[in-house]
């Protein structure tokens, strides 16, 4: 499944992780930049 999720704070960047250990394709979206950077 894709999934996007829409902010990365301390329920979103978990929720995204999650997804993606277990097979999702998962895109995470985030005003700030620098977390977006360090996702890379």
């Amino acid at each position: 499944m894709r999934v996007c999720v829409i902010g990365t704070g301390y329920v979103g960047l978990v929720t995204g992780v999650c997804l993606a250990h277990i097979g999702h394709h998962v895109i995470c979206v985030d005003n700030n930049e620098e977390k977006v950077k360090l996702m890379k």
